[in-house]
C-alpha cells in the first residue's frame, strides 16, 4: 500500500513533531552517553544482539528518525509510520524493564514501571497525528474499504 505524503499538517501538529523530533534527537544522545547503561536495562534477555550494540544502535535510529521528523518535510508521513513502528519494537524492552524489575530513569518501583507502558501508546499515537499519518492512515483505509462501483 504505498502511502501519499500530507504536505499540509496544523501549526499544532507542526510544533508537537518538532517536539517529539527533539526528544528523539535528546533520546539518542543519551542511549549513546550519559545514560548508555540505564538503557541497557530496558534491553530484554531473549534478544540475541549484546545489550550495548542494542542500545548504541537504537541511539543512532533515534537520532536519524528525530532529524527526519523535524527536517525532511517530503517524507513527514513515512517518517511517522516508521517512528511508530519504532515505538511498537522497542515497547517489549519496556515491558522487560517491569517484569524484571530493572530499576532506571527513576523507575524504580513496579507502579513507575507499569506506569511508563502506557506511555508507550500515546508516543505512537503522538508519532502519527504529528506527522499527518494518522490522516493518511483513515483516509487509505476509507479507500480500501470503500465498496467498487
Amino acid at each position: 500500500m504505498k502511502i501519499q505524503q500530507q504536505q499540509h499538517t496544523s501549526t499544532l501538529q507542526k510544533a508537537a513533531r518538532i517536539l517529539l523530533g527533539t526528544f528523539m534527537v535528546f533520546a539518542g544522545i543519551a542511549h549513546l552517553t550519559f545514560q548508555r547503561k540505564a538503557f541497557q536495562a530496558q534491553v530484554p534477555d531473549f534478544l540475541p544482539l549484546p545489550k550495548d550494540f542494542t542500545v548504541v544502535s537504537s541511539g543512532f535510529v533515534e537520532i536519524a528518525l528525530g532529524l527526519t521528523l523535524i527536517f525532511w518535510k517530503k517524507q513527514r508521513v513515512n517518517t511517522g509510520l516508521f517512528l511508530a513502528l519504532f515505538f511498537i519494537l522497542v515497547f517489549p524492552g519496556n515491558i522487560a524493564q517491569y517484569t524484571g524489575h530493572k530499576s532506571a530513569f527513576g523507575l524504580d518501583t513496579d507502579g513507575k514501571r507499569l506506569g511508563r507502558l502506557f506511555l508507550q501508546p500515546v508516543l505512537i499515537l503522538w508519532a502519527l497525528w504529528s506527522t499527518g499519518a494518522l490522516r493518511q492512515l483513515r483516509k487509505s483505509n476509507k479507500l480500501i474499504s470503500a465498496p467498487k462501483v
